[in-house]
């Protein structure tokens, strides 16, 4: 196993997460991973968008239970989505089985979750019809995007953790990305993130937050 991970954590939803070695924070709340991952990214962000055709970035892939539950919500509904996501860190085969969605979720999620997660990096890859996935390995600071997104799942590690991803040419560069009318979802709610984020022009809705967390973030590129 690489360092990426010290130990994984069954949390309050019987979902389980993982704990970062080289941030020392969590992957998702202890509140419930998918629980948090269901209401920031799938309910407040894809459903809230209303629209049958959209091209998500996500600044985190993570464990890639966003992409899963997304997956799936799309199938559900009817959504084609174009799903791009950054990770400088991947997670090993090796430490993403050691999570138990494979038996937690639902098993089509199950089996979307498993396919995002082994799907090849740096190129597209059709996980089923209407979901089409692009694993981009590459340090967020320094990318510059080359399409423009209608939906925008900004779940990097916390700012106190990772305050390098949250800073004004960050989100000025994502703001730049969106197509107009587009959506900003995060659960950072931090006084700086919300400055920030109005500064580049973003206008923004706090939300009741998911299990263990009074607020959410949504912003909109209006």
């Amino acid at each position: 196993m690489n360092s990426n991970v010290k130990t994984h954590y069954t949390t309050a939803d019987g979902s389980s997460t993982l704990l970062s070695a080289q941030y020392g924070a969590h992957y998702h709340s202890l509140h419930g991973a998918v629980s948090e991952s269901m209401h920031i990214f799938v309910e407040a962000g894809l459903m809230a968008l209303g629209q049958k055709q959209v091209t998500i970035l996500e600044v985190g892939f993570g464990t890639g239970l966003n992409a899963a539950l997304t997956a799936q919500r799309g199938r559900e509904v009817g959504v084609d989505v174009v799903y791009h996501t950054l990770e400088l860190h991947p997670l090993s085969k090796e430490e993403y089985m050691l999570l138990n969605y494979s038996q937690q979720l639902p098993a089509q999620a199950a089996a979307l979750w498993l396919s995002a997660c082994d799907a090849p990096w740096g190129e597209d890859f059709t996980v089923e019809d209407g979901f089409t996935i692009r694993k981009i390995n590459e340090d967020f600071t320094q990318w510059q995007p080359t399409v423009q997104y209608n939906l925008v799942y900004f779940d990097a590690f916390a700012p106190d953790d990772q305050p390098e991803m949250w800073g004004a040419e960050q989100f000025q560069k994502i703001f730049d990305a969106m197509a107009a009318g587009g959506v900003l979802v995060t659960y950072s709610v931090k006084g700086t993130v919300k400055r920030t984020l109005r500064d580049v022009g973003f206008e923004l809705e706090r939300l009741q937050g998911p299990p263990g967390k009074k607020h959410m973030l949504r912003a909109y590129k209006r």
